[in-house]
């Protein structure tokens, strides 16, 4: 008898639903004369309050790695992600070139993160 090669007959239906799960956090500061040092303004984290108006007492959010993104507005209007940095511990916030931003200026800066979660289920007949 020659061999024969046999294969299973069925059909496989996944569906995966996924949701987002954004944490947003909002920091808010009035620029101060002496955070300027030779046209670099940094902030440290202590000189922010949050979005119910309290004072930061520790350390500012921080991005998860791969997965989340800062915004940053200074006098209201949105920069550019290379004209700022959040240290990696959220201590503080630089901003190099900023010479020209008046004193009293509404600087903001929010945190966005992501919690993604996944379920799959699958449906197998034969």
């Amino acid at each position: 008898m020659a061999t024969e090669l046999f294969k299973l007959v069925m059909s496989a239906v996944t569906t995966t639903t996924t949701d987002t799960n954004p944490e947003v956090v909002k920091y808010f500061y009035k620029l101060r004369e002496d955070e300027r040092s030779g046209g670099t303004i940094t902030i440290p984290s202590t000189q922010f309050m949050d979005d119910s108006g309290n004072a930061v007492t520790g350390n500012l959010t921080t991005t998860a790695t791969d997965n989340g993104y800062y915004l940053l507005f200074v006098n209201g209007v949105l920069q550019q992600s290379g004209l700022y940095t959040v240290s990696t511990d959220g201590s503080q916030v630089v901003i190099p070139q900023a010479s020209t931003v008046p004193v009293d200026a509404p600087i903001i800066l929010v945190v966005n993160n992501f919690a993604p979660t996944s379920t799959s289920t699958t449906t197998v007949t034969t």
